[in-house]
């Protein structure tokens, strides 16, 4: 049968069901094309990748190298979001200063605040560090909602995957299994890791387990590992250290006997570097962020490993 043998309301119907087929598969989103991913960190998208799996494709804006609280967006940034399903972001602030611009210019719904594509994080997890009173800039980078560096603790990344596998099995239904089986096995892989170095650091003498941080990014891997986060190189959060604050620094370290500086990689290390000189202490730079080809449980494996070699007697 041709169009031309068919009658005029034949003719009508014809291309009239190919739109509506058209429509249907437009509609019917991330069920029927590849999920679409955003993360703003590395180990965030880490953490989406190996819950998403061969369903989609996750793109990540922060190299792990990069410091979240100041990224210089990239051209590329704005289409990645606009095409998004799902942005998933660290909140509590830490993206303020670059993110919410880049979420007005990539022209998306999906993934503007209380909409089913944007993910915050932070609304799963068990916030650190929450002031408990007025906050304002005097205080330095004070993040109002709490501590956002939480996914350096494999407890609260646990939270996270779960959270996030559940979201996208909504998202997509048809994969919705998917999504939970690999969300519960990254979350199981985690809390594995989490109580193995648990009992590892348990056994270090409290005196190794004092430390000093260069900015306040600890405090969840030393609520996991029992560490005492002592003080901090910076002496209000984002502020430099000034030469009457150094001067403690070494004081408070020779006194207690503080074994090591720890601070993430994309940090200045002059201030630590001369902390360590002057005090014997180990200066010990660590990824602050999942390096490429590396899974999220693997990089805080590394982390902890290293951390626990340096204080051990």
């Amino acid at each position: 049968m041709t169009l031309s043998s068919l009658s005029p309301r034949q003719s009508l119907a014809w291309p009239l069901a190919l739109l509506t087929a058209l429509i249907t598969l437009l509609a019917a989103g991330p069920a029927t094309a590849e999920l679409r991913v955003v993360a703003t960190t590395a180990d965030l998208g880490a953490i989406a990748s190996e819950i998403v799996g061969d369903q989609g494709k996750v793109d990540i804006l922060a190299r792990p190298g990069d410091d979240p609280h100041f990224i210089d967006p990239r051209p590329s940034f704005v289409p990645l979001l606009n095409r998004a399903d799902v942005l998933v972001l660290v909140g509590m602030d830490l993206e303020v200063g670059w993110l919410p611009t880049l979420i007005t210019g990539a022209r998306n719904p999906k993934i503007h605040p209380g909409q089913s594509g944007h993910f915050d994080a932070s609304h799963h997890i068990v916030a650190a560090d929450l002031p408990r009173g007025p906050v304002d800039r005097t205080m330095g980078d004070v993040h109002p909602g709490g501590n956002p560096h939480y996914t350096t603790d494999p407890r609260q990344g646990a939270r996270v995957a779960l959270a996030l596998g559940r979201h996208l099995a909504e998202l997509d239904p048809p994969h919705a299994d998917a999504y939970l089986e690999r969300s519960r096995h990254l979350a199981r892989e985690a809390i594995r890791l989490a109580q193995r170095f648990e009992m590892r650091f348990g056994q270090l003498p409290q005196a190794r387990r004092q430390v000093v941080t260069y900015h306040k990014s600890w405090s969840y891997v030393a609520g996991w590992l029992g560490l005492s986060d002592v003080m901090q190189i910076e002496p209000k959060p984002g502020v430099p250290p000034n030469p009457r604050h150094v001067a403690l620094l070494v004081d408070t370290i020779q006194k207690r006997q503080i074994p090591a500086i720890i601070q993430l990689d994309y940090y200045p290390t002059t201030t630590a570097a001369l902390l360590s000189e002057r005090t014997g202490a180990t200066l010990l730079q660590l990824p602050a962020q999942t390096r490429p080809g590396q899974s999220y449980v693997a990089h805080l494996e590394e982390l902890a490993t290293r951390l626990y070699e340096t204080l051990s007697p």
